[in-house]
């Protein structure tokens, strides 16, 4: 039963920001409340101000050149006088931030401080708050971190943010958020880098924490299926303004606005491709309705890139002398090919080794052994200047967009730069070249005056998108490049792809732990787990027939785009997740497959032989 008093209220919120071009209202007049152990969720494209929203409650919004122009922010701190967020002076804001309000930021690289180790900035907030000593507070944040599934925490703890994995990082980021067991936990996009089995095993852990500590959960999400497993009530939000808002079943059952229906019909749906040989693009209608334009076939296909047995270790150090006490057996023993004109996705859990992976086939890192061949070309044989040129063909899209974008240019230099690198075209020719790519991954060309501070999460990542579009490549290494994305954008970013696929012939290693966008993108697909692929084939053999009992886990742990069908267990069941790091002198053994199928190949266990 939820306390009828709310927890939150927030009145007429407005908030603007300064800009080259003048004036920018983020949220007009928005106003909606939260009660103890209720979930209110706000979903809406990337730019329509739910994030704002957020960082206004938190006062964050003052950092990024926002104010707060209007309405209140009403907070019930437990002692039955509401106090108004928009009104506290910044000591008081220090003390509520963290400890009455708890938030998970949706890009962990930029939440997380890269000069100071994990367990330093999740002990920080248990010292002041709670007042913890060193010890208790190493403690607490050891349970914490294994309460969010981190393998090996104590060695965690000692390391820095980029030692981690993107996935990895956001979950010490929750873990951060969630130390002091805040009145009001802010989630903004939480589970965008995790993959499908982690995710629902923190979205149980957030339904958990709600119903047991009568916490108020606001959850910031482009992923309609998450939005139907986790909320009590929806807001829809669109370019500032509310436009929608009722329990989580009308809104899904009974939506009374076009943009409502619009979201919705843009969810891809894990199973929608059962029985079609290629993948399709989403062809989104302005009602809302979908209709599937042709597949996408390539005819007698050709290898273009081959990769046999890769092999990509790093070193952990230790001691007083910083020797080389273990290795990450990161990437171990892959080995696929992929067709010129045809997607071949990875998918698995965060660390698993797929974006080592697509950074090894670039020599973003340097792979151990094994051989990457483009085309003819032997990769990892290359000189520095022969990489160079080779790199024209094959380009990366990264998971993080802010960390792939230099903070102090402009987003037209950004995207002109790799052309001017290779000495493409005359000033003019780059201009419309540059035009015409805004307008591809819908942008306004007003947007390149901007820095990428000035744009959202998933308008970043569009940039980081035309930028490799930019040299008109035979390879992209799509590293979770629609993550970051909101449903409706994601639809046309991913059909934008398969447009230039279908169009330039273009191949794509897609790596992401969505398995429904899996589904829809792919040709063949890859299971990693712990450095290997465990399952390799075509998408409707790994999808309609998976062999791999890891491979079975991940489809079921995919959340369904239904409130009636809540998928989020009422008991958590962490089961430990092996480490990858092996002794100095550790052989690993060879990977051995079974063939199901023509070109469906499964592990065999090298314990059972199965």
């Amino acid at each position: 039963m939820l306390d009828e008093k709310p927890l939150v209220s927030i009145e007429k919120l407005r908030v603007e920001f300064e800009t080259n071009d003048g004036v920018v209202v983020g949220v007009k007049d928005v106003s909606f409340q939260i009660r103890p152990g209720e979930c209110v969720c706000v979903v809406g494209e990337s730019g329509s101000g739910k994030s704002v929203s957020s960082l206004s409650l938190m006062r964050l919004v003052e950092y990024g050149g926002g104010t707060i122009a209007g309405g209140s922010l009403m907070l019930d701190t437990g002692d039955g006088k509401p106090i108004d967020l928009a009104r506290q002076p910044k000591a008081a804001m220090r003390d509520i931030r963290g400890n009455q309000i708890g938030m998970i930021f949706q890009e962990p690289m930029t939440a997380l401080n890269p000069v100071f180790t994990v367990g330093d900035q999740l002990t920080e907030g248990l010292i002041a708050h709670r007042g913890l000593d060193k010890k208790a507070a190493r403690a607490r944040a050891l349970e914490i971190l294994r309460q969010v599934r981190i393998p090996e925490p104590e060695r965690r703890m000692d390391q820095y943010p980029h030692e981690l994995s993107g996935g990895m990082r956001q979950r010490v980021v929750i873990a951060i958020a969630m130390a002091c067991e805040p009145r009001l936990l802010i989630c903004d996009e939480p589970t965008t880098a995790l993959d499908v089995t982690i995710q629902a095993e923190i979205l149980a852990l957030i339904d958990r924490l709600k119903r047991e500590k009568q916490i108020a959960v606001l959850f910031i999400t482009h992923d309609m299926a998450v939005v139907a497993q986790m909320a009590d009530r929806v807001v829809v939000m669109y370019r500032g303004d509310k436009v929608e808002e009722g329990p989580v079943e009308q809104i899904f059952e009974n939506p009374r606005e076009d943009y409502t229906r619009m979201l919705l019909a843009a969810v891809p749906r894990l199973g929608e491709m059962t029985g079609k040989p290629a993948p399709e693009r989403l062809r989104l209608m302005r009602d809302g309705s979908v209709s599937a334009p042709e597949p996408i076939i390539v005819q007698n296909p050709k290898p273009l890139l081959t990769v046999k047995n890769l092999t990509t270790r790093f070193p952990v150090k230790g001691g007083i002398l910083r020797r080389t006490v273990a290795r990450v057996h990161a990437v171990e023993d892959v080995s696929f090919t992929l067709n010129a004109g045809e997607t071949l996705s990875l998918v698995g859990e965060s660390g698993c080794g797929k974006s080592t992976t697509g950074r090894s086939i670039l020599r973003l890192v340097e792979p151990e052994s094994g051989s990457v061949d483009l085309d003819g070309t032997d990769v990892l044989a290359l000189s520095a200047r022969a990489l160079r040129r080779a790199r024209r063909d094959m380009q990366m899209i990264f998971q993080d967009p802010f960390a792939s974008l230099d903070p102090h240019m402009k987003l037209y230099d950004q995207v002109a730069e790799p052309l001017e690198n290779y000495g493409i075209g005359s000033r003019s020719e780059r201009q419309d070249r540059i035009a015409a790519l805004f307008d591809r991954v819908e942008l306004p060309r007003s947007f390149m005056r901007r820095y990428p501070h000035e744009m959202s999460g998933g308008q970043r990542q569009r940039i980081a998108i035309a930028r490799a579009l930019a040299l008109n490549p035979r390879l992209i290494i799509a590293d979770e490049a629609v993550s970051a994305l909101d449903v409706s954008v994601q639809a046309q970013v991913l059909n934008l792809l398969m447009e230039l696929q279908q169009d330039l012939g273009i191949s794509m290693l897609f790596i992401s732990h969505d398995m429904a966008v899996v589904e829809r993108v792919s040709h063949h697909v890859g299971v990693m787990y712990l450095g290997r692929i465990v399952e390799i084939g075509t998408r409707q053999q790994v999808f309609e027939n998976p062999q791999h009992s890891y491979t079975r886990q991940l489809m079921s742990a995919v959340p369904v785009a239904d409130p009636r069908q809540k998928k989020i267990s009422e008991d958590l069941n962490f089961r430990p997740i092996p480490s990858p790091i092996h002794p100095v002198d550790y052989t690993a053994k060879p990977s051995i497959y079974r063939e199901v199928a023509p070109g469906h190949r499964v592990l065999v266990d090298p314990v059972t032989h199965s």
